[in-house]
């Protein structure tokens, strides 16, 4: 089987097939792709799927057109527009490298050099670079992993199996047009070369496909099997003041760093509840379930109207914030349920 043919018969239906995504040039398009919209994106879909990471590259390229002014941006603004995409790590490493391609003048333009900026890994670097530069980088993504872990039975379970899959792939990768060679991987294991039930019969690489050849393509790749994930708890306070609601800013590292939150205990898988001060609180009888990547949460939401506003509360800064601006304000998704939840219960008491 000649070297390219894989590549070769990807491609072809590439150019009759290709998804049509906001920040993708067509195949064919002579215009050269802007680094800063491959980069943004793929930020983005670190993740994150194409359904919801494209409303959010369009509005920030709305407010903000290009890497320089992103890069000028106040971080609160930024974390606010990425309020609901989640992961708020990669928010603070994006506006960390667009002040360092900013501050340099350009974007890194080999997979080597795109690795240096912050939240940029070996993934988003060789996307980068195929896509944006032409470099003959090898991507390799979880759509692109379930694809050559069929077409060559890897039997090597992942994430162990991820070397083998890279070293595999490159000898494959065309010169001429690495990024629509990768963006096609992608788009196959989207559409056709799914986790379940895939369209083998529709697919331009089942003549070069070993696992379809043996029939048994749902086999790849292969996994160990998932721990579960802990569950921990902890308390949100919904504190109210004349119409206005107490709000803290996390620290800037860790979960949700930096992005404003209702006031609360810890979390952790037994954590004591407490309650900050002496108040007619009123406990919510179902806590607000989310999950993050190593755990599960389940946080219980205490409600209390205070005669006063205070300044602080468990040495965190208050900042009051009227009730009708909590849907504005950049929550993310965890408070949004528990904000959403206090407002339902403060109606029924209203009706009661």
């Amino acid at each position: 089987m000649p070297v390219d043919s894989i590549s070769r018969d990807l491609l072809r239906w590439y150019d009759g097939n290709a998804r049509a995504l906001p920040w993708r040039h067509p195949p064919g398009c002579p215009e050269t792709p802007d680094p800063y919209r491959v980069w943004l994106a793929e930020i983005m879909l670190q993740q994150t799927t194409v359904a919801a990471a494209g409303p959010y590259w369009l509005g920030f390229l709305a407010r903000w057109p290009t890497v320089r002014t992103l890069a000028q941006a106040e971080d609160s603004e930024v974390m606010r527009e990425w309020a609901g995409l989640g992961y708020y790590a990669r928010a603070r490493n994006l506006l960390a490298a667009a002040r360092a391609v900013a501050a340099s003048g350009a974007f890194p333009s080999t997979e080597s050099a795109l690795r240096q900026l912050p939240g940029v890994g070996a993934y988003t670097a060789a996307a980068i670079a195929a896509i944006a530069f032409g470099e003959t980088a090898t991507v390799v993504d979880a759509n692109i992993e379930r694809v050559v872990s069929r077409l060559f039975a890897i039997a090597t379970p992942l994430p162990s199996a991820k070397p083998q899959i890279t070293a595999t792939l490159t000898p494959h990768v065309p010169t001429d047009r690495p990024g629509d060679f990768a963006q096609a991987l992608m788009d196959l294991g989207a559409t056709i070369c799914t986790p379940r039930s895939p369209h083998c019969l529709a697919c331009p690489l089942r003549q070069h496909c070993t696992a379809h050849a043996a029939g048994n393509p749902e086999a790849y790749p292969v996994k160990f099997a998932k721990r579960p994930r802990p569950t921990r708890q902890g308390m949100a306070w919904w504190i109210e003041q004349e119409g206005a609601v107490a709000l803290i800013r996390r620290p800037p590292r860790g979960l949700l760093g930096g992005m404003p939150a209702l006031p609360g205990t810890g979390w952790a898988v037994n954590q004591p509840f407490h309650l900050p001060f002496e108040a007619d609180w009123r406990i919510l009888p179902e806590p607000v379930s989310h999950g993050f990547t190593h755990f599960e949460l389940r946080l219980s939401l205490a409600c209390a109207t205070v005669p006063q506003r205070l300044d602080q509360i468990d040495g965190h800064p208050i900042d009051w914030t009227s009730r009708r601006d909590i849907a504005t304000i950049g929550l993310p998704t965890l408070y949004v349920r528990a904000a959403q939840a206090a407002l339902r219960h403060s109606l029924e008491q209203a009706s009661a």
